[in-house]
C-alpha cells in the first residue's frame, strides 16, 4: 500500500475488527497450502556419513524442513499411510499438516502438496479456543484419527476419512485416572491394537512421565476386552514421546532424554505386543539410541509402515518448539534385525 494512502476496510476486515473489539475469537482459518523447503540429510552420523547401520535400524534418509508459514513447526506426531508417501501430522498448537513425501532412489527428497488447517472441536471452532492444546499423540483406526491432548488430558476422535481436515473432534471417554496425570507430562503415545488380537482393537495410551508408585510410566488400555492400566519401566531418565505398532506384532516406544548439560537424545525400545495386558510392566531392548553426535533434534513423532518390498519403515519427526535454535527433521529407517 502506498505510504499515506487510506486503508480500505473490506467486509471481512471490518468483521474482524468488530470481533476483536468485542473480545470474540477469530474465525477458524481455512485450509492453507504452503511450500515446505527440504534439505536432504545424506548421513545420520556426520562423522561417518556413509555408515548406514545403527543398532537394529538402517538409515534410509532424512530431510530438514522449513516454511515461511508461521504455523509450521512444532511437529509432535505423524501418521504415514501404507503407500509410504501420504501423511498427516499434528503440531502441538492443534494444527493439522497433510502432505506427501517425495522419494528419490528410495530416500526422502522433499515434501509436496502440503496443507495446514486448525483442528476443530465438536462445535466446529478451533480446539485452541477451548484451551485444548499440546496435541501430542496421533493414531489411526479404519479412517478415524485419535489425537491425544496432553495438558487437557483428553483424547479426541476425528472422522478423518469423511471430513478430512474439516472433521470435528469428538472427545471419547477416558479413565478417571487421566485427571491425575501431571499437567505437562500427560498422554504422548497412542496406538490402536489389532481387532483380531487379544486386545481386540483397544486404544493404547501412554503418558510422557505420569509415574506409578514404583516410578514407572503409566499406560492405559481403553476399550477392547482387557481395559485397564499397565506401566512401562522407566530407564535412564528417558521420557516416552510416541509409540507405534509394527506389522510383525511389536510395540515400539520412542523416548527422549534432555538435560541442559548434555543436550537431547533419543531411543527406540521394542516390546512384544503380546506383553500388553492390565497390570503388566513392560520392558524391552533398545533398537537404537542416539545423541547430538547424530542427526537428531527433539524427536517426538513416529510412524511405522510396511514398504512395497516388505521392509518395515520407521518415520520420525522432530518438534522444533517454534525456535530458531532447533530444527524440524524427518528421518526414515528400516528395521533390519528380523
Amino acid at each position: 500500500m502506498r505510504k499515506g494512502a487510506p486503508r480500505r476496510l473490506t467486509a471481512v476486515t471490518l468483521a474482524l475488527a468488530i470481533g476483536a473489539a468485542a473480545g470474540l475469537p477469530p474465525p477458524a482459518r481455512a485450509e492453507t497450502a504452503l511450500d515446505i523447503a527440504a534439505s536432504v540429510i545424506d548421513g545420520f552420523g556426520p562423522r561417518d556419513p556413509h555408515r548406514r547401520q545403527f543398532g537394529a535400524l538402517e538409515f534410509r534418509g532424512g530431510l530438514q524442513l522449513s516454511s515461511s508459514d508461521r504455523n509450521f513447526g512444532g511437529l509432535s506426531a505423524i501418521h504415514v499411510r501404507p503407500d509410504g508417501a501420504h501423511f498427516v501430522a499434528v503440531t502441538d498448537k492443534a494444527q493439522w499438516l497433510r502432505g506427501r513425501i517425495i522419494y528419490r532412489d528410495g530416500a526422502p527428497a522433499g515434501i509436496a502438496d502440503a496443507v495446514m488447517a486448525p483442528m476443530l472441536g465438536p462445535d466446529g471452532k478451533p480446539l485452541t479456543g477451548r484451551g485444548w492444546f499440546d496435541t501430542e499423540a496421533l493414531a489411526e483406526d479404519a479412517g478415524a484419527l485419535y489425537v491425544g491432548i496432553e495438558r487437557a488430558h483428553q483424547i479426541v476422535r476425528f472422522d478423518f476419512a469423511k471430513g478430512g481436515l474439516a472433521a470435528r473432534g469428538m472427545p471419547i471417554a477416558v479413565p478417571p485416572s487421566f485427571a491425575r496425570l501431571p499437567a505437562n507430562k500427560g498422554i504422548e503415545c497412542l496406538a490402536v491394537a489389532p481387532n483380531a488380537g487379544p486386545l481386540a482393537g483397544a486404544l493404547i495410551a501412554v503418558s510422557e512421565r505420569g509415574l506409578d508408585a514404583a516410578g514407572n510410566v503409566r499406560g492405559f488400555l481403553i476399550g477392547g476386552k482387557m481395559a485397564g492400566e499397565f506401566s512401562v519401566r522407566r530407564k535412564d531418565d528417558f521420557d516416552i514421546v510416541d509409540c507405534a505398532l509394527t506389522p510383525d506384532g511389536d510395540f515400539l516406544l520412542l523416548e527422549r532424554f534432555f538435560s541442559w548439560r548434555s543436550g537431547v537424545a533419543m531411543r527406540i525400545r521394542r516390546v512384544p505386543l503380546t506383553a500388553l495386558r492390565p497390570g503388566a510392566v513392560l520392558e524391552g531392548p533398545a533398537l537404537i539410541e542416539a545423541d547430538l553426535g547424530y542427526q537428531i533434534d527433539n524427536m517426538e513423532g513416529m510412524s511405522v509402515h510396511r514398504a512395497a518390498n516388505g521392509e518395515t519403515i520407521l518415520t520420525l519427526v522432530s518438534d522444533d518448539n517454534f525456535s530458531l535454535l532447533q530444527r524440524t527433521l524427518l528421518l526414515q529407517f528400516a528395521l533390519v534385525d528380523r
